[in-house]
């Protein structure tokens, strides 16, 4: 009788999945703390030099530099009072740290990266600038193809980030590619469209 004792299943499948989900995890932090550094860096900037100026044109009028103080949303969209907007990103932070842990997909990482930094940058200003403590306003910067908002509202690094990541989630999403690292075919995927039932579960995940 053979009495090597068999590998258990589960002590191979923990690693595959730990490891995983420590480089996505990680690759997140990186995203977060980069873009982060580059939102409260050029709000810095911006404070220290263009207070009171005349907005700076660049990029042959694409774009121009001036500083505006926000007590709305991003890109000045006006959802209610400066403490609810420091209530959304504050559970926007919260469920992503959560959610995190769930991650194996690059992608999804990056994109949740850069919505991360973007709410935990503007939720800086709300906590800590003036005119109080959880109503900050916001630092907006960046107005395109013309001064004072005219073509499209002001908005910060935080407000592109915010954009980029969500806009990079919603693109895997098309493209079928989970948070999970999975990939749904593009067949099922119209037949998940059509409302008909998947009955073979997600591909393995990539490699």
């Amino acid at each position: 009788m053979n009495t090597e004792q068999q590998p258990d299943p589960s002590d191979t499948e923990e690693p595959q999945q730990t490891a995983p989900s420590r480089r996505t995890v990680g690759v997140l932090v990186l995203v977060a703390a980069l873009a982060y550094a580059v939102d409260v860096v050029t709000k810095v900037v911006v404070t220290a030099t263009l207070e009171g100026e005349e907005p700076v044109r660049i990029l042959g009028g694409a774009v121009y530099l001036q500083l505006l103080r926000n007590p709305y949303a991003a890109f000045g969209m006006d959802i209610g009072g400066t403490w609810i907007l420091t209530v959304v990103a504050t559970a926007v932070v919260i469920g992503i740290v959560w959610f995190a842990r769930r991650l194996r997909s690059t992608g999804w990482a990056i994109g949740l990266g850069l919505v991360l930094a973007g709410a935990l940058g503007n939720l800086t200003d709300r906590i800590f600038r003036a005119p109080a403590v959880f109503q900050g306003h916001v630092v907006d910067f960046i107005s395109v193809f013309g001064p004072n908002g005219e073509f499209f509202p002001v908005f910060n690094a935080a407000d592109s980030a915010i954009t980029i990541g969500a806009g990079l989630i919603v693109l895997l999403t098309l493209l079928g590619r989970d948070y999970d690292g999975t990939v749904i075919p593009r067949g099922r995927r119209a037949k998940e469209t059509d409302g008909e039932p998947d009955t073979n579960g997600k591909e393995r995940p990539e490699a």
